[in-house]
């Protein structure tokens, strides 16, 4: 985008504060689909009540206000809102069924993912401020993390048609609506796309209340809207760290959870590139990309201890800055402000809390399969043709789903691996191999570095 296009530039302030108020706003609405989506999504899975969902709805707005506000200032310093990533859900619901299988308490299984997300931002700060993301991205190429992502969809499975089948009204009109605004709507209104999820679920929503003020939805019915978390929230909330409690540390979970980041830190690489095209800055350095990465794992080792998940940079945004032409840091220091009231602001949480089960089981049927089709795209940034990477492709994606079978059979069978005189050796091995992305990440990376191949084969060289 040329500096005409541009309305206003980076170091620009919108005057009057309304007017730079409305701006970031418009930011937070672009996120915030995807931003309540994550916690809205997981929270079924721990058997979380209201009012911890609310809890984790809150802590996920106020990390990633503070994310923004670390990315914007001192990480790359360009125009870039925060948000949760949803490449870290399959490592979150992998976490979450090793952890129920020993304790059904949330704020147990809360404590472990936390721990992960703390250990796990360590090595992703490491990466960014030693400068190591440029070799990083030439061992993690695209035959590696297309397939990573990929999986990470895929895993997803069991969570979609179940949960939304608990009311196929109201989650068949929300898979429906997705599927309208972001494929049809969108090519009249091209920033529909970006709304399309937050559109999607407050159009079923409000259809849901008014089947349950009328009386059509009672108690007993999937889909009915129980209000009652809003009255009994607190206005502002107090107990902004550690809300579930102190974090607890596995290291297997760190192994897990590596590959989120490894697949967040590549989204992240090339999301700066994009934002700097769009915001016209000529060139973006590799401090600016080594200080952006940096930040990305400060903001998720500070978001472990205020209890939320992962962030990332949203490409959603990134179009907005594009559509809008307003490239202000300022403007978007004023969105991430918004993203921490609402972090604070307990009714809010406890409003969106109260979005019935149904609706976001048909999020679950919309998103996880576009995570996967995105690890596909990916994928295609490497030679489909060459019969290295269809072999290696192939192989770690079908022992992904494979390793983790047979881990669960073991366990079924009562004859759980072992290592004698190492349990915890094999605690470790049992974990990684029964999650799926843990196993095609560690496969992927050792066979497509060892088995020769081009840079343009391999996809680190974009093909010609």
């Amino acid at each position: 985008m040329s500096e005409k296009q541009i309305v206003y530039q980076l170091d620009d302030i919108p005057k009057p504060f309304s007017k730079a108020f409305a701006l970031g706003l418009q930011h937070v609405l672009t996120a915030f689909g995807a931003t309540v989506a994550v916690p809205l999504l997981i929270a079924p899975a721990m058997g979380m009540d209201a009012q911890q969902t609310a809890l984790l709805v809150a802590a996920s707005m106020l990390s990633a206000g503070i994310a923004t506000l670390l990315q914007v200032n001192l990480g790359t310093r360009l125009p870039i809102i925060q948000g949760m990533s949803f490449a870290f859900l399959g490592p979150y619901f992998a976490i979450i069924s090793m952890v129920a299988a020993h304790s059904s308490d949330v704020a147990t299984i809360m404590s472990y993912i936390t721990g992960a997300i703390i250990l796990g931002s360590l090595i992703e700060m490491v990466i960014g401020f030693s400068g190591l993301i440029g070799k990083v991205t030439k061992y993690l190429t695209p035959v590696v993390i297309g397939p990573v992502v990929t999986m990470i969809g895929l895993s997803l499975y069991s969570a979609g048609a179940p949960q939304a089948g608990e009311n196929w009204f109201l989650s068949g009109l929300v898979i429906a609506l997705i599927f309208f605004f972001s494929l049809v709507v969108s090519r009249r209104k091209p920033m529909a796309s970006s709304f399309s999820i937050l559109l999607s679920v407050i159009i079923v929503y409000l259809i849901a209340v008014i089947l349950t003020v009328t009386g059509v939805y009672t108690p007993d019915t999937p889909g009915y809207v129980d209000f009652s978390p809003i009255a009994n929230a607190q206005w502002f909330r107090l107990n902004l760290f550690f809300p579930w409690g102190t974090p607890k540390f596995d290291f297997s979970f760190v192994l897990v959870i590596l590959a989120g980041y490894l697949a967040s830190i590549i989204e992240s690489y090339g999301d700066y590139h994009s934002v700097a095209a769009v915001a016209g800055v000529s060139k973006i350095t590799g401090k600016q990309i080594s200080r952006g990465i940096a930040m990305e794992g400060l903001a998720c080792f500070i978001g472990g201890f205020l209890g939320g998940p992962c962030n990332t940079s949203y490409s959603e945004n990134i179009a907005l800055v594009g559509l809008t032409g307003v490239a202000s840091r300022y403007v978007v220091n004023v969105g991430a402000g918004i993203l921490i009231f609402l972090g604070i602001f307990a009714k809010f949480g406890a409003a969106v809390a109260t979005i019935p089960s149904p609706i976001v089981g048909g999020l679950y049927c919309s998103l996880f399969g576009l995570i996967a089709a995105v690890g596909v795209s990916n994928a295609a940034k490497a030679d489909l043709s060459s019969m290295r990477n269809l072999m290696i492709m192939g192989f770690i994606m079908f022992m992904g789903l494979s390793v983790p079978a047979y881990f669960s059979g073991l366990e079924a069978a009562g004859t759980p691996f072992v290592i004698e005189g190492a349990e915890w050796l094999s605690d470790i091995i049992t974990t990684i191999g029964k999650t799926s992305m843990a196993v095609t990440a560690i496969l992927g990376l050792i066979l497509d570095n060892l088995i020769p191949g081009t840079p343009e084969e391999r996809g680190i060289v974009a093909k010609s």
